[in-house]
C-alpha cells in the first residue's frame, strides 16, 4: 500500500479533492438550507426548543465540517495540486474558521440570553452565519469544478459513418 502521508499525489488524495467538497456541500445544503428553516415550522416547536435543537445540530455539523476541512487540507498539500485549487481550499478553510470561531460563539451568547428569557431573540447575527454558509457553498462548488475539470476529460463525439 502506498504511503498516504507522502508528498506524492495518490488516488486517495485525488479522490478526496472531489468527494470531500461534495460531502461538505451536501451537509450544508441538508442542514442549513433544509433542516434549519423547516424546524421552526413543525407543530409544537417553540422558540426555546428550536434554538436548543439548532444548537445541537449546528455544533455537530461544525465538528463534521472541521474534520472534512482537515482531511481536505491534507489532500491539498500533495505536490501535484494546482495553485488555484490550493488557494480555494485555503479560502474555504478561512471562512469555516470565521464561522466556527467568531460567528458561532456570538450566536451561542444570544441563544443563551433567549433561553434565559433576558433577550427577545431579535438579531441580525444569523445573517452573518448565512453569509458564511453562502461563501462556503460558492467555494465548495468552485473546488468541485476545478477538481473535476482536472480529472475528467470529455472526448468529442465521433460521427457515425454507418448512417450515411
Amino acid at each position: 500500500m502506498a504511503n498516504v502521508f507522502s508528498s506524492q499525489d495518490t488516488r486517495l488524495s485525488a479522490g478526496g479533492r472531489i468527494v470531500l467538497p461534495a460531502i461538505w456541500l451536501g451537509l450544508i445544503i441538508g442542514v442549513s438550507l433544509i433542516e434549519a428553516p423547516l424546524k421552526f415550522t413543525a407543530p409544537g416547536i417553540t422558540i426555546p426548543l428550536g434554538l436548543g435543537i439548532g444548537r445541537l445540530v449546528f455544533t455537530a455539523m461544525n465538528w463534521v465540517e472541521i474534520v472534512l476541512a482537515v482531511i481536505l487540507l491534507w489532500s491539498t498539500l500533495k505536490s501535484h495540486v494546482g495553485t488555484g485549487y490550493r488557494q480555494l481550499t485555503y479560502a474555504v478553510i478561512v471562512v469555516l474558521i470565521a464561522k466556527v470561531a467568531v460567528i458561532r460563539p456570538l450566536l451561542n451568547t444570544r441563544t443563551d440570553a433567549v433561553l434565559a428569557g433576558t433577550d427577545d431573540g431579535g438579531s441580525n447575527l444569523h445573517l452573518f452565519y448565512i453569509a458564511a454558509d453562502g461563501l462556503l457553498i460558492i467555494g465548495l462548488i468552485a473546488l468541485l469544478v476545478v477538481a473535476v475539470r482536472r480529472w475528467v476529460t470529455v472526448q468529442p463525439a465521433l460521427r457515425d459513418v454507418t448512417r450515411s
